[in-house]
C-alpha cells in the first residue's frame, strides 16, 4: 500500500508545505488543499507515512463543515478528490483553540509534573486521568511551526486578535465541540478534546483547516471507556504519540504499530460517516485525473529552457506552435555555465512531477544546457538550438548532437520539428489522437495533391 507524501507539479504554484497539508494559490480567491499521507508529532515530521491516511482526514472534514455550517461559516468550495479540497482565501489568525472535555493528553502530562495552571485556567489538586471537567474547558495555543500554549490575556496583549474576535471564537469553539459530542455519542464514541483552526474572510469569522479529525482530535470508544476509563484506548493520534514517548520518540515507527494506528483511524472514519473507506481511487493517478477535470492542470507540460534572454524569439516560434494543444507550457532561462547550480532544483522540481514533462533546452554554440538538463532530468530533454545561419549550424551543431555518457538529449533543428517531437514525448492518449488525426490530415492532403497533379498533367496532354 502506497502513501502519498509529496504533490509537486510545474503546472502549481505551491504556496506553503505544512506538517501534513499542502497549499496552491489557484487565483486570489482561491485555494486548493491536499490532504497528504505524512504523519507528524510534537512539531515533527515523521519519516514514516501512514497510507490513506490523506483521505481518511480529508473526507471527515469535509463532512463535519458540512454539518456545522448552521454555526459558523467555512472555507469549504468543493472536495475534488477524497484528499483535495478547493476552499476560499482566509486570513489565518495564529491561535488555535484547543478544548478539552478529560484531563489527559499534554494537559495530563504537565499535571503530572505538577503544573496546575494552563493557559490562565488553574486546575485543582488530586485529579486524575482521564477526570472529566465540570465543564469543558480552552487551551489557547500560538499557530506556528511549534505551537505554544497562550492565555486570552496575552493573546489580546500581543495583538494576535482583538478581545472581541476571541470571545466570539471561545463561543463558536464550545458549539461546535458540544454539537460535536452529541453527534460522536450516538455513534458510540466519545469526542475528548480537539482542535479549531479560525480566519477571516470579508472580516467576518470563519472555520478553516479541518474539524474533528483524528489527527486533530481525541477519540474514546464509548464501551472502552465505561468497561474501564483507567485503560481507555485512544483511536486517533495519541495513539502513536504514547508509542514515541515510550520509545525515546525515534523518526520510524514499526509497521506492526503503524497497522495498529491504521485500524483506529479506520475504526473513526467508518463509525462517524457509517461507511467503509473506498480505496479504488485512492492512487497519484486517480488524483491527477481529477485536477484535469476540474481544469486545475493540463494533461502535462513542455517547459522551453533558454540558455540566455537573447533566445527568446526562438522559444516563441516553439510556444506557438504548441499552443493550440491541451498543454502547459511555459519559458524559463538558466545558463548551464553561469548559473548551473540551479538546475538542480528545476531537475527536483520536474522530476517529482505529478504529470507528465517534457524539456525544449535553447542554446547555442557551445551547448551545455542540453547536456546538463538531461543528465539531471528523468523526463525527455530535446535540443533545438538557435542556429542563425548555415555557418554557424556547421560549426556548432556537434555541441547538441554529441553528448556525454547518460545524457540523452535528442536534437531537432526546426523548431516546428521540436514542438512536435515534444508532443509525442508526452505521450498522452489525448495528445497521441489529435496527432494521429493530423496525420490522417496530412495523408489526405497529399493524396488529393497527387490527385490534382494527375488531373493537371492529364489534360496538358489533351
Amino acid at each position: 500500500m502506497k502513501s502519498l507524501v509529496q504533490f509537486n507539479s510545474p503546472q502549481l504554484n505551491k504556496i506553503h508545505q505544512g506538517k501534513v497539508r499542502d497549499s496552491f494559490r489557484i487565483n486570489d480567491k482561491t485555494r486548493m488543499i491536499i490532504t497528504t499521507d505524512r504523519l507528524s508529532c510534537f512539531d515533527n515530521i515523521l519519516e514514516t507515512s501512514m497510507p490513506n491516511k490523506g483521505a481518511i482526514l480529508n473526507e471527515l472534514a469535509h463532512f463535519w463543515f458540512l454539518k456545522t455550517e448552521h454555526i459558523i461559516q467555512n472555507h469549504l468550495l468543493k472536495m475534488i478528490d477524497p484528499r483535495i479540497i478547493l476552499v476560499k482565501e482566509a486570513k489565518p489568525i495564529k491561535v488555535e483553540m484547543i478544548v478539552r472535555r478529560f484531563l489527559t493528553g499534554s494537559l495530563w502530562r504537565g499535571y503530572q509534573k505538577g503544573e496546575r495552571i494552563f493557559c490562565g485556567i488553574t486546575l485543582p489538586d488530586g485529579m486524575k486521568e482521564y477526570e472529566a471537567f465540570p465543564q469543558p474547558i480552552i487551551t489557547p495555543t500560538t499557530k506556528s511551526d511549534t505551537d505554544r500554549n497562550i492565555s486570552p490575556t496575552n493573546i489580546v496583549e500581543k495583538g494576535l486578535i482583538t478581545k472581541e474576535i476571541y470571545i466570539e471564537m471561545q463561543n463558536i469553539s464550545l458549539e461546535l465541540f458540544s454539537y460535536g459530542q452529541e453527534f460522536c455519542k450516538e455513534k458510540g464514541i466519545i469526542l475528548v478534546d480537539t482542535k479549531y483552526e479560525f480566519g477571516l474572510i470579508n472580516e467576518k469569522l470563519c472555520l478553516i483547516d479541518e474539524i474533528h479529525t483524528p489527527d486533530s482530535s481525541r477519540f474514546w470508544l464509548q464501551e472502552d471507556y465505561e468497561n474501564d476509563h483507567r485503560t481507555v484506548s485512544s483511536y486517533d493520534k495519541e495513539y502513536l504519540r504514547q508509542w514515541l514517548i515510550n520509545n525515546n520518540c525515534p523518526t520510524q515507527i514499526p509497521k506492526e504499530v503503524m497497522h495498529a494506528a491504521m485500524l483506529r483511524y479506520n475504526t473513526i472514519y467508518e463509525r462517524i460517516l457509517s461507511k467503509k473507506l473506498n480505496t479504488d481511487n485512492l492512487n497519484l493517478a486517480s488524483a491527477v485525473q481529477s485536477l484535469i477535470q476540474h481544469k486545475v492542470i493540463q494533461l502535462g507540460y513542455i517547459s522551453i529552457i533558454l540558455g540566455s534572454k537573447n533566445d527568446l524569439e526562438h522559444a516563441l516560434k516553439i510556444q506557438s506552435i504548441l499552443k493550440k494543444y491541451p498543454i502547459m507550457i511555459n519559458i524559463r532561462v538558466v545558463s548551464a555555465h553561469k548559473n548551473g547550480e540551479d538546475i538542480v532544483s528545476i531537475a527536483q522540481k520536474y522530476n517529482d512531477s505529478i504529470e507528465p514533462g517534457v524539456v525544449i533546452a535553447i542554446a547555442g554554440r557551445s551547448n551545455g544546457l542540453g547536456g546538463a538538463l538531461s543528465a539531471n532530468l528523468a523526463i525527455p530533454v530535446i535540443n533545438c538550438p538557435p542556429f542563425k545561419n548555415h555557418t554557424d549550424l556547421q560549426i556548432n551543431i556537434f555541441s547538441s548532437l554529441i553528448m556525454p555518457s547518460d545524457t540523452p538529449a535528442t536534437v531537432c533543428i526546426d523548431p516546428e520539428n521540436a514542438a512536435k517531437a515534444a508532443l509525442r514525448a508526452l505521450n498522452i492518449p489525448v495528445l497521441r489522437t489529435i496527432l494521429c488525426n493530423e496525420i490522417t490530415k496530412v495523408k489526405e492532403n497529399l493524396r488529393q495533391d497527387d490527385f490534382n497533379m494527375k488531373k493537371t498533367t492529364a489534360e496538358c496532354h489533351i
